[in-house]
């Protein structure tokens, strides 16, 4: 006779374990293997478990006050910077300002003052700076100054760009030993200014315009010239191989916005020799 016996068909079985296999493959019912800590019911789990219900849990374990794992001192008591009244509130949910009364009130709401001095970017207004070349007045924000330079209009701002993007403040630069172009460009320049009207062959601005000549550009730069172990720079200075320009034309023919067949197009002068090539 064995020590276990199948509750559902009596038999027999020397081993709990014996048992547990019969009862799960011929009656496809497992046998309870644990007790619930609540109600003492027996039940099957796979894993430790110590209710048989979520009920049971819920009835043995409390959640409330400081039972609950989330529990945080409970609510604090304040009184309220509107109306003076105290009331009760979570930290964790606001640093407790207003009673509710307050809170559903609109009133007291007002909006913030986002004007002058009372916005928060506000950095002092405008300033008052000169113009970097006719000196004039110039209001800026603190936000629109770069450190740079100042500048009032389009034409002082045309004007600085002329004298800045001379010499080594030209993108082109290549370190100098040309200024004065050697022998011959004095000749050159007065030619070609001649030939063109003293006016720029592009945009048509004059002398008048300018206040001054406009500018004799090299259409094969001279530093190209400098840099050929057969020819010199005075190479550079021919009459089909300068043009006259405004600053403005001159910039975009220096940054490569005007290709030298049109520059040499509209001199009217032929394309010079091979003589260079850039």
């Amino acid at each position: 006779m064995g020590d276990h016996e199948c509750p559902t068909c009596n038999r027999e079985f020397d081993s709990r374990r014996g048992l547990g296999v019969h009862h799960s493959s011929v009656h496809d019912e497992r046998l309870p293997n644990r007790e619930c800590d609540e109600c003492g019911d027996q039940f099957y789990a796979e894993y430790e478990k110590r209710y048989c219900s979520d009920d049971c849990r819920r009835a043995a374990v409390s959640m409330e006050g400081t039972d609950n794992p989330n529990y945080d001192g409970g609510k604090s008591e304040t009184i309220c910077d509107i109306c003076g009244t105290r009331f009760e509130y979570y930290p964790s949910e606001k640093e407790g300002l207003y009673c509710g009364d307050c809170v559903e009130t609109a009133s007291w709401r007002d909006p913030p003052e986002l004007s002058g001095t009372e916005h928060p970017a506000w950095e002092g207004g405008t300033l008052t700076l000169s113009c970097d070349v006719c000196d004039d007045p110039v209001e800026r924000y603190p936000s629109q100054i770069s450190g740079e330079v100042t500048l009032c209009s389009r034409d002082c701002h045309a004007e600085w760009l002329s004298e800045a993007f001379t010499g080594d403040g030209h993108p082109n630069w290549r370190g100098g030993g040309i200024d004065d172009y050697g022998p011959g460009w004095r000749e050159t320049r007065e030619r070609a200014l001649e030939r063109d009207g003293h006016a720029c062959v592009v945009c048509g601005t004059d002398a008048d315009d300018l206040g001054r000549n406009p500018d004799v550009h090299h259409v094969v730069p001279v530093r190209l010239f400098a840099a050929s172990p057969v020819l010199s720079v005075r190479d550079a200075h021919t009459a089909d191989n300068v043009v006259s320009l405004c600053p403005g034309c001159h910039r975009r023919a220096e940054f490569g916005r005007l290709s030298r067949a049109e520059l040499r197009w509209r001199a009217g002068v032929a394309p010079p020799a091979d003589r260079v090539r850039a």
